[in-house]
């Protein structure tokens, strides 16, 4: 390929991701005209418009996203290659972007990391809460984090945590005014505190297993969250039932600020699994850290 046109595709992609000449020379460190001048000289050879251009912003056409997604993740192949190259010396150095809930950040990536950073002090790590099915390779994250039952089949997964078992708490200031619920179908009659998922914006719905049977409830109530610290603060007020990962609760129930429920149907489930694309070089810092969060049991 000769070099104007590698050049060309550079800028082009660059541009297309950015959504944004500006951002683009910014990036490139060009000036913003040259690279205008650039990517229609681009489109001027190829005869097609690649890009539509409005004083907001700047998006592909049809031909152009075409262009972009067949040569985008080849330049990311590329950049990947020569990362791990600079940083084959005897210290790994790099930043690993990391995707994941809020749970697995906080009981599993922490206190992993905890113990392996302030002996890799050249390594980064860079960690995204985010409770939706994040897109790793589109996001240009390293890895992600997901239970075991979510895994594509496409990606490499690395155990990184035990199997889970959720809790349904209550505050004992709840159960003094409403039963106990024997059999999760009780639930329907309680006040929970619900759970919205931000990937197709529904209310999460209870999942139990007893004796090979397995069950889901749609629960109701008045408070709705997106996040774990506040159903937990909801559930220890008084509000109604949550529904948690039992060892953010072991520590309330133990000393009776929250009361434990249907404990007999909340059964153990694949834990959280580090997954991500197959890469025939991983950088050392990526394997390293990939090695530092692996689950020994």
């Amino acid at each position: 390929m000769p070099q104007e046109n590698f050049n060309d595709l550079v800028a082009f992609v660059t541009v297309a991701r950015e959504e944004s000449f500006t951002r683009a020379a910014v990036k490139l460190g060009v000036s913003q005209s040259a690279l205008s001048q650039t990517v229609r000289g681009l489109e001027e050879r190829l005869g097609l418009r690649l890009l539509t251009r409005t004083t907001r912003r700047v998006s592909p056409t049809a031909a152009g996203e075409r262009l972009l997604q067949t040569a985008g993740p080849r330049f990311d192949e590329i950049q990947a290659e020569l990362a791990a190259l600079s940083e084959m010396r005897d210290k790994p150095a790099g930043t690993v972007r990391i995707t994941a809930g809020e749970h697995a950040a906080i009981s599993v990536l922490a206190p992993a990391l905890e113990k392996f950073l302030p002996d890799n002090p050249d390594v980064n790590v860079e960690i995204t809460v985010d409770y939706g099915l994040t897109d790793i390779v589109a996001e240009r994250y390293d890895a992600g984090v997901r239970l075991g039952e979510q895994l594509a089949k496409d990606m490499i997964a690395v155990r990184i945590g035990p199997e889970m078992r959720m809790a349904v708490v209550g505050a004992p200031s709840y159960f003094r005014q409403h039963p106990w619920p024997e059999v999760p179908e009780d639930l329907t009659e309680h006040n929970c505190i619900q759970i919205r998922m931000p990937t197709y914006g529904n209310i999460l719905a209870w999942e139990f297993e007893k004796d090979g049977h397995e069950l889901k409830v749609r629960v109701e109530g008045q408070m709705v969250f997106n996040n774990i610290a506040m159903r937990l603060d909801a559930a220890r007020r008084g509000f109604g039932l949550a529904y948690m990962p039992d060892d953010l609760v072991a520590d309330d129930i133990a000393q009776g600020k929250l009361i434990r429920v249907l404990e007999d149907w909340c059964a153990p489930f694949p834990g959280y699994h580090l997954y991500y694309p197959n890469r025939r070089h991983a950088s050392p810092a990526f394997a390293l850290v990939v090695d530092a969060l692996r689950y020994r049991g």
